[in-house]
């Protein structure tokens, strides 16, 4: 005999948050440290310019230098010469 089950209804993932919606969307899609204080934030400059990768990567840390929560100045600052080692690299081996 063929048992018939039914699938559980999909969880709205809002549902499940204990922030709200616009909280959320601050914390992933506009965080303080590339956004507070700033006319425009990071991930539209590389896009505008058109960054790779690591480009984009070096951008990003040299932005957020200090500002973010448990990151030093100078953590930042080697995470974006290593981006950029990263491209000198590849370029060099061309």
């Amino acid at each position: 005999m063929k048992k018939n089950f039914e699938k559980p209804a999909k969880e709205n993932v809002w549902d499940s948050l204990s922030e709200d919606k616009d909280k959320y969307n601050d914390i992933i899609g506009h965080p303080n440290h590339y956004c507070e204080g700033r006319k425009y934030e990071p991930k539209d400059v590389i896009r505008d310019w058109d960054l790779n990768f690591n480009l984009g990567n070096v951008v990003k840390y040299i932005s957020r230098n200090g500002r973010k929560e448990g990151n030093s100045v100078l953590q930042d600052l080697k995470k974006a010469r290593q981006y950029l080692d990263f491209e000198i690299a590849y370029l060099e081996n061309s």
